[in-house]
């Protein structure tokens, strides 16, 4: 689910052409719908693989190399709609974003919208989104996921966790550079949040790297908590 892709600020232009204005190629107004895919795919590629091409951080934790479990079942219209994130490993793709939350939907083609929602730099900031469009892997009971921010880009999504009530979620990548805690609430407790780390650790990550997404201004500038 690394969020490298596409960015707009609601209120203004879709992202399609949010993402064109950007780009650093120039592209002659006559060009072909082909040729302008391929120069932006040509522009963007590299920025939305710096991650996954970067050797993932020493990890001390004695299970490291255990290959991660996913949910034995996941419940797909449950697990639709909004969810607040609680606390993820910093990266590029949402550093700096505070408030921040994810919306999935479900489309006609069995496909999934993935909608990311946040202010870039404080609470006073407008409300930014990104838009990315998920797929289930089949034979995975829902729990394996591919996020792509265009054709043919895609990332793992690998849902580690979900509640019976379908109140708080874990999201992890097979190397476990990232993770993700999700609720439905932008707030919830430190009892709470300590036992859903304590199952990232059961599944090798080392937890340390974990950071909380501040969801009120209250929050901003408290330990353990990331910086705008």
């Amino acid at each position: 689910m690394a969020r490298g892709g596409r960015r707009q600020r609601t209120g203004e232009r879709p992202a399609g052409a949010a993402l064109a204005g950007t780009l650093p190629l120039a592209t002659p107004a006559g060009a072909p719908t082909i040729a302008r895919l391929k120069l932006s795919i040509a522009a963007c590629l590299p920025l939305l693989l710096l991650g996954a091409c970067v050797r993932a951080p020493a990890n001390s934790n004695p299970m490291a190399e255990a290959p991660l479990a996913l949910a034995p079942a996941v419940d797909l219209q449950r697990f639709m709609g909004r969810w607040y994130v609680i606390a993820n490993i910093p990266y590029f793709g949402e550093r700096g974003y505070v408030g921040s939350y994810v919306e999935y939907a479900q489309r006609p083609d069995g496909g999934i919208d993935d909608l990311f929602f946040g202010h870039k730099g404080g609470f006073d900031a407008p409300l930014d989104k990104k838009t990315l469009k998920d797929r289930v892997v089949a034979g995975t009971n829902n729990a394996r996921w591919r996020a792509s921010p265009f054709w043919p880009v895609s990332f793992p999504y690998l849902i580690l966790y979900v509640d019976p009530d379908y109140q708080y979620a874990l999201v992890g990548y097979p190397d476990k550079r990232w993770g993700w805690v999700f609720a439905r609430s932008p707030d919830i407790s430190d009892d709470v949040y300590q036992q859903l780390l304590m199952r990232f650790y059961t599944q090798g990550y080392d937890i340390s790297r974990f950071e909380r997404v501040p969801q009120t201004k209250t929050q901003v500038g408290r330990a353990g908590f990331q910086a705008p």
